[in-house]
């Protein structure tokens, strides 16, 4: 059993991907969206006022299940003047996910949130999300977490296009292309990587060895 947290600045994204989590992990049937235009709103923003503004209020928590692991997720808010209620999610986490959009990088508040979770000790993985946005680039994320937030990262995966051209990632461990089809992307396909991008995922791979060649030689 896992408790993960999903922390960013506002307007990143983060009740939008639980809302994929809990898709795909088949804990809700459709996808709604955060304004709720679709007079349904996002799953997690319980809230009138949530659903009205399009934005998270007070911390949420749910649950899903994945292959063997059973995994509660906490989704909280990004304005700072709810700081506090990502306060006290971050206190019972196993681990986090750090959203940052891939359009606009490091913003004031993953700054904030990063130090949070430095404080607590929460170990934590990055999301770059929005990359279908106008002007998105994986690299310029990663690079602002290595220089504005000091931490050491490496691509575990590689964009296959950008912006409207966005198909898939090429995942560097299992070292394959993955392609999601169907209406909302909800099947995997696995194909080999695609020649133009061979190069590119060999020097990123080479990078990701030795991000974790810094922790520990084996």
């Amino acid at each position: 059993m896992r408790n993960i947290g999903i922390s960013a600045h506002i307007d990143s994204g983060k009740t939008t991907v639980t809302e994929r989590i809990l898709f795909y992990t088949g804990k809700i049937k459709e996808i709604h969206e955060v304004k709720g235009s679709d007079n349904v709103g996002a799953t997690m923003d319980s809230m009138e006022l949530e659903r009205e503004k399009g934005i998270t209020i007070k911390s949420a928590a749910t649950f899903c299940s994945w292959k063997d692991y059973h995994i509660n997720i906490i989704d909280t808010p990004g304005h700072v003047d709810f700081t506090v209620e990502v306060e006290r999610a971050l206190r019972c986490l196993d681990g986090a996910v750090l959203l940052i959009c891939g359009a606009s990088g490091i913003q004031p508040q993953t700054l904030t949130v990063d130090k949070q979770m430095k404080r607590y000790n929460v170990p934590r993985i990055i999301f770059i999300n929005k990359l279908d946005r106008m002007g998105a680039d994986p690299n310029f994320a990663i690079r602002g977490a290595r220089e504005r937030l000091g931490l050491n990262c490496a691509a575990v995966q590689v964009n296959i296009g950008i912006e409207n051209g966005l198909e898939g990632v090429v995942d560097l461990v299992k070292w394959k292309a993955c392609y999601f089809d169907g209406d909302n992307g909800e099947k995997v396909r696995e194909e080999e990587i695609p020649e133009n991008l061979l190069e590119i995922c060999k020097v990123k791979k080479l990078e990701l060895l030795s991000c974790l060649a810094d922790c520990g030689e084996e």
